[in-house]
């Protein structure tokens, strides 16, 4: 393999989220290869790999098998036209994720990721109100902090503000309800005061829209790059009996938190209690091997439309690919063979209470996470109102500190998040969460040099 340029990254690699100001001025670390929980620079350095890539690595690195799989499905059939035909690998992904979906949740549109799923869902909310004669329920309610993709319709249903800034929006599509961090609730306001008011505010959405206009509430079961804000308990179930009192679709967004990430393959019904309308996933549900997403959707909402003379003119050249299905199949069976919903569920305790321990160095305003799913938020003066600028600072060093010591960390400004693989030991946990505690500390010591 050719030797790459370093100057390539710069002059051509257009990557997501890039900042304007630097613009081929990057400083990239390139990552080459990768075993395990670790991945290794071209320096030969090996890193911890902290967020799993983004979320997603459930397996680790280096499964020859995934690969393996991988290359006998593209040797046998590297590809089939979704739209006219079918596949058996293709076939029996779909079943293997319905079976293990909660509820009625027994159809799987497959999609290219979790942006293309969330906009199918979206598509097909609105597709299904248009064939039943109410062409004005449309509204989609979210979250501030809430992220559902960067395709139109799921950037669109994104509430983390600093990205909705430079790109044009559906807004009529969409209405945003306040945070629901209990890290921001009121001065002296209980937690469950504090869950009453997040409910009264879907509630009420919904009756000032109007429910003839309000179409679906989508929500992270934890919304991950928000901050891993986790809700109060109850709120899930209290905001499905809201959705549906009112003859509202409830769309659980379990990109992240599906496949094993709280310990079970979807954490609507294990972990919160509730069976959606429609579950949309992707990340895990190929441990990143190969890109792939779905939308899951109830039987009782196909079931309105059977017999209808109209198509669902949604899908994708690479809809339920056979290699991405193959790569699914084979992380779905190491998942079970190797017990790894089962070991995250013993192992998320030592993870949580090792990440709470983070609370009491003075920079970290906050510390809170689920399952393998972890934010450490701090701030240069340890306020919760600390300017952008030091924030977005203290995250770099940090940031600096621990990839000093062998550890990735995913920066979201001043915050430190942590979605590790599912395959992570006791041993290897400590030692992640050691590393991020120095360099949480150090930074703090360099914050005024």
């Amino acid at each position: 393999m050719t030797a790459h340029n370093t100057n390539w990254d710069n002059e051509h690699f257009f990557h997501p989220w890039e900042g304007m100001e630097t613009l081929g001025q990057n400083d990239r670390a390139y990552i080459e290869g990768g075993e395990g929980i670790y991945v290794r620079n071209d320096r030969g350095e090996r890193l911890m790999d902290g967020p799993a890539g983004m979320w997603c690595v459930q397996v680790g690195y280096g499964r020859e098998e995934i690969a393996d799989a991988m290359a006998d499905q593209a040797r046998q059939l590297a590809y089939f036209s979704p739209f006219n035909n079918t596949s058996s690998i293709s076939t029996r992904f779909a079943h293997e994720i319905a079976r293990r979906a909660p509820g009625d949740l027994n159809n799987v549109f497959f999609t290219t990721g979790g942006s293309t799923a969330v906009d199918t869902a979206i598509r097909f909310v609105h597709f299904r109100n248009n064939l039943m004669g109410r062409p004005e329920k449309k509204i989609i309610i979210s979250r501030q902090k809430a992220y559902h993709g960067s395709t139109y319709l799921a950037a669109s249903v994104s509430g983390k503000e600093r990205d909705r800034l430079w790109l044009d929006k559906a807004d009529h599509l969409s209405h945003f309800l306040p945070n629901v961090n209990p890290l921001h609730r009121s001065d002296g306001q209980s937690i469950d005061a504090f869950l009453d008011e997040k409910i009264a505010d879907l509630e009420n959405a919904i009756l000032t829209l109007g429910a003839d206009k309000v179409a679906a509430f989508i929500a992270e079961p934890i919304l991950a790059s928000g901050g891993v804000i986790v809700p109060p308990k109850g709120y899930h179930k209290r905001c499905l009996e809201v959705c549906h009192r009112h003859d509202v679709l409830y769309i659980s967004d379990e990109v992240v938190t599906a496949f094993g990430r709280l310990g079970h393959w979807f954490a609507s019904e294990d972990v919160f209690g509730i069976q959606p309308d429609i579950i949309t996933c992707a990340k895990g549900m190929t441990s990143g091997y190969v890109p792939m997403g779905a939308a899951i959707v109830s039987d009782r909402l196909i079931a309105d439309l059977t017999g209808m003379g109209a198509t669902f003119s949604n899908g994708y050249t690479y809809s339920g690919h056979p290699v991405s299905a193959a790569a699914g199949l084979k992380s779905m069976e190491i998942i079970e063979r190797d017990g790894l919903l089962e070991h995250v569920q013993a192992l998320s305790p030592l993870f949580q209470e090792r990440l709470s321990s983070l609370q009491d160095i003075d920079i970290v305003v906050d510390t809170r996470g689920m399952g393998f799913m972890g934010c450490v938020e701090c701030s240069a003066d340890g306020s919760k109102d600390a300017l952008l600028d030091q924030d977005y600072a203290i995250g770099a060093l940090i940031d600096e500190e621990c990839q000093k010591r062998g550890l990735l960390v995913r920066p979201l400004i001043n915050m430190c998040v942590t979605s590790p693989p599912l395959i992570m030991s006791a041993d290897q946990i400590n030692q992640m969460f050691d590393i991020l505690e120095t360099g949480i500390k150090t930074a703090a010591d360099r914050r005024g040099a």
